[in-house]
């Protein structure tokens, strides 16, 4: 017994055998440990770009969009509505979205139309004051909330205005115009919501 032969090739083959088999028990464990730190497929949906169609939407007509769970005011703004932009200057808070609302719209809607093409309004419909979701009323007709409405949006639950590019009217209580978010067209009559223009070519 004491003279017997250690086979050493045979040591080594059971040894790097088990190592082998170690090795792939860990990395079996670790798989589904790592991969449970990625977004669900339902999280990823959540914060993934919407493409909308704009064939269907008539000129006046606002669609509401679902994007991360906030709805998104596409508005098709006729040539009237988009003349009352100016008129309403004086009475706002940011009127050229440079001051205290720079930061609610990427650099292309830094306008007084707020967006990339005149007539196509895309903004988040929730009130900056408190998170309400404001009411469209585009008629230009005198309000009993303003009796010099031009057509916007108003919020009734704490009366914040806004006006056809969502910039917040004086003596409200919202601080800040409706925020745009990342946004580019597709073609002429589609849109994507979440990607800016330089990130989508």
């Amino acid at each position: 017994m004491a003279n017997e032969v250690v086979d050493h090739g045979r040591r080594r083959f059971l040894t790097a055998t088990t190592a082998v088999v170690g090795g792939i028990g860990i990395v079996s464990a670790a798989v589904p440990f790592i991969k449970s730190w990625e977004p669900s497929a339902r999280a990823k949906a959540a914060g993934a770009p919407v493409t909308q169609s704009l064939a269907k939407i008539e000129a006046g007509q606002l669609l509401t969009v679902s994007w991360r769970s906030l709805p998104v005011f596409v508005l098709n703004r006729t040539k009237a509505q988009l003349a009352t932009l100016p008129m309403v200057d004086s009475r706002l808070v940011d009127p050229k979205s440079d001051g205290a609302s720079a930061d609610q719209q990427p650099k292309y809607a830094q306008n007084e139309a707020r967006s990339i093409k005149p007539e196509w309004l895309v903004m988040i419909g929730i009130c900056t004051h408190l998170g309400c979701v404001p009411d469209f009323v585009p008629e230009i007709k005198p309000e009993p909330f303003d009796p010099e409405w031009k057509g916007g949006f108003y919020c009734p639950c704490h009366k914040s205005r806004y006006d056809l590019a969502g910039r917040v009217f004086q003596g409200v209580p919202a601080p800040k115009n409706l925020p745009v978010p990342p946004y580019h067209f597709i073609d002429d009559s589609t849109i994507q919501i979440g990607v800016d223009p330089k990130e989508a070519g």
